[in-house]
């Protein structure tokens, strides 16, 4: 009986893992490929201190840290189009893509953030 239990609470565990999506991720050197090319939906997540510091020009806003960020974000956003997200290194970034793809938007988070989109432009 024991080893039917293990066996059921162990195939809940897998095809529990086996649902959640991985974020995708792009570099800042893509995500400058890609600026370059089309118009993409942008989203700076990071608090308006850390943007009066440099912004990506064609960047929307929405505070990560602020009690309406999912509001904030998803006004300004159109959930059949990707999402293309930012904060200072890529941590703050990675946790609002999974949020943000958990209420079934395609969501791609940007490597290194805007740390790393300063250093190499």
């Amino acid at each position: 009986m024991k080893k039917v239990i293990t066996c059921f609470f162990l195939s809940l565990f897998f095809i529990s893992c086996g649902n959640s999506q991985e974020i995708k991720s792009i570099t800042t050197s893509e995500l400058k490929d890609l600026l370059a090319k089309e118009k993409i939906q942008l989203i700076d997540v990071r608090t308006p201190k850390e943007t009066k510091q440099g912004f990506i020009e064609t960047a929307l806003f929405a505070n990560f840290y602020s009690d309406s960020f999912y509001t904030d974000a998803t006004k300004q956003i159109d959930k059949n189009k990707v999402v293309y997200l930012y904060c200072r290194s890529g941590s703050r970034s990675l946790k609002a893509s999974k949020m943000l793809q958990e209420k079934g938007y395609k969501i791609v988070n940007v490597l290194g953030g805007y740390n790393k989109w300063k250093q190499e432009n």
